[in-house]
C-alpha cells in the first residue's frame, strides 16, 4: 500500500476511532434530549457498550492476533485528538520520563506542532530556525522521529524526542505535497525568536510584523506603534501570519495596545470558573485605523488578539482562517501512573465563540499558495514543489483595506 493509500486508511481509522469513543462528549447534548441524567448515562454506556464489542471482535476476528495494548493506545489518542488536536495520552514510562526531561534539553527545531489524522502535524515554524530552513511550513505532517512512526504517537512525547542538546541531529520523515515521505536530519539549536518588524510604507501606512509573541514582543509592538505614529503614520497594518509561538496572555496584553475599553476574552471550563480580561485604558497605545493580517498559521496569542480586536469592530482582518488554538492545558495524572495532559479551559471571543473550535474567520478572506500533503490517490506522479506566488497577496489586500 503507497503512503497515499496508507494517509487514507489512517484518516477513517481515526474519524471511526472518534466516533465509537465520543459518546462519553456527546452525552451533554443528549442530556437535554433527554431531559435527565439518567437518560445522559445510559447513553454515556450505550457508547461504551459498542467500544467494548468492537475490541471483542477485533480480538476474535481479526486475521491475526492483535496486539491489543496498540489498539486501546490507539483508540486513547484518537479519541483525545477527536476532542482536542493538543491533547497527550502518556503511559507511566513515557510520563516520568516527559516529567524528569522536558525541560533539560535546550536544543530544539522551532516547530509548533499538533496532531491530525492521527499524524503529527505543523502549525507553525520559527523564522530562522532549523525547521525553517528546511523548508516545513505549516501543514506538514510529521510520519516519523527517529525512526519511530507518530501515528498514535503522543503529541507531547513528541515534543520530548525532538528536543535535545545544541548540535545534535534528529532524523525525521515528512509528508508533504509528494507520495512518499521525505527524509531529513535536523541539527537542533537555541531557538531565537526574531524581533518585532517596523516599517513606513506608501501613503503613510505603518507596517508591523510579529514573529512570536514569547518574551517581551508586545513592548516591542506597542515601541514601534509609538515610533511609527512620530514618523507620521496614519493606518496601521499588524501582521501575525505565522505567529503561533506564545502564551494567550501574551495576546490578551497585544489586543490591549489598540484598545481602551471592552472585553478582550475570557478563559472558562467544565471546572474552570470563568474570567473575563477587559481592555485597560492606560495601556492602549495608539487610535489608528488598524488593519490584521492573519493566515493558517496564526495561532494561539495571536489569535486571542485577532478575535479581540476583530470583535470589538477595532480592527479588520485581512488574509486566512486562523488555525484555532487557545486553551490551558494541565496533566491529569492517573492511578498506574500515566498521564492525560488536556485542555481543561478555553479562551473565547467577546462574542462568546471558542477559539480553539472556531479560530479566527477573516472579514476579507485572501487565500495564499496551498500547503500540505496531497491525499489524491488518483495521481501517482510526484505533485510539483509549491511555488510561492509573486506578490504578496495578502498584504496586497490589507494595504488596499487601509486605502480606504
Amino acid at each position: 500500500m503507497n503512503n497515499r493509500a496508507k494517509f487514507v486508511v489512517v484518516m477513517s481509522s481515526t474519524c471511526l476511532v472518534a466516533l465509537l469513543l465520543l459518546g462519553g462528549v456527546v452525552t451533554k447534548g443528549a442530556s437535554a434530549d433527554d431531559n435527565s441524567a439518567a437518560g445522559a448515562g445510559n447513553n454515556v454506556y450505550k457508547h461504551l457498550s459498542v467500544y467494548s464489542e468492537v475490541l471483542s471482535r477485533i480480538k476474535s476476528e481479526y486475521v491475526e492476533e492483535p496486539d491489543m495494548s496498540s489498539v486501546t493506545l490507539g483508540a486513547m489518542n484518537g479519541m483525545l485528538e477527536a476532542i482536542d488536536p493538543y491533547a497527550s495520552y502518556l503511559n507511566a514510562t513515557q510520563y516520568k520520563d516527559y516529567l524528569k526531561n522536558f525541560d533539560t534539553y535546550r536544543g530544539d527545531l522551532g516547530m509548533v506542532l499538533a496532531k491530525k489524522y492521527g499524524y503529527i502535524t505543523i502549525v507553525a515554524v520559527v523564522p530562522g530556525s532549523p525547521a525553517d530552513k528546511a523548508g516545513l511550513t505549516t501543514a506538514d505532517f510529521i510520519e516519523s522521529i527517529k525512526g519511530i512512526a507518530t501515528r498514535d504517537m503522543p503529541l507531547a512525547y513528541a515534543k520530548l524526542l525532538l528536543k535535545g542538546e545544541p548540535g545534535t541531529t534528529i532524523d525525521m520523515t515528512v509528508l508533504r505535497r509528494k507520495p512518499e515521505p521525505q527524509k531529513l536530519t535536523l541539527t537542533r539549536t537555541v531557538i531565537t525568536y526574531p524581533q518585532v518588524e517596523s516599517k513606513m510604507l506608501p501613503d503613510q501606512i505603518g507596517y508591523i510584523k510579529v514573529a512570536a509573541l514569547t518574551n517581551g514582543e508586545v513592548k516591542q509592538v506597542a515601541t514601534a506603534v509609538t515610533s511609527l505614529q512620530k514618523e507620521g503614520a496614519k493606518k496601521i497594518l499588524l501582521d501575525l501570519r505565522f505567529c503561533a509561538a506564545g502564551d494567550p496572555q501574551d495576546g490578551v496584553d497585544l489586543a490591549n495596545l489598540f484598545l481602551t475599553k471592552g472585553l478582550i476574552t475570557y478563559v472558562q471550563g467544565q471546572k474552570y470558573p470563568r474570567k473575563d480580561y477587559s481592555a485597560d485604558e492606560k495601556k492602549d497605545v495608539t487610535s489608528l485605523p488598524l488593519v490584521v493580517l492573519t493566515n493558517r498559521g496564526t495561532a494561539s496569542a495571536a489569535e486571542v488578539a485577532a478575535a479581540a480586536l476583530q470583535d470589538d469592530k477595532r480592527a479588520t482582518i485581512v488574509g486566512e482562517h486562523t488555525y484555532g488554538d487557545a486553551s490551558i492545558r494541565q496533566p491529569i495524572q492517573m492511578e498506574d501512573g500515566s498521564a492525560v495532559i488536556l485542555s481543561v479551559a478555553k479562551y473565547y471571543t467577546p462574542g462568546g465563540k471558542s477559539i480553539q473550535d472556531n479560530g479566527v474567520t477573516p472579514n476579507e478572506p485572501v487565500n495564499e499558495t496551498d500547503a500540505g500533503f496531497d491525499t489524491d490517490d488518483d495521481d501517482q506522479t510526484p505533485a510539483p514543489p509549491v511555488k510561492k506566488p509573486t506578490e504578496d497577496l495578502i498584504l496586497k489586500k490589507a494595504i488596499e483595506v487601509a486605502q480606504k
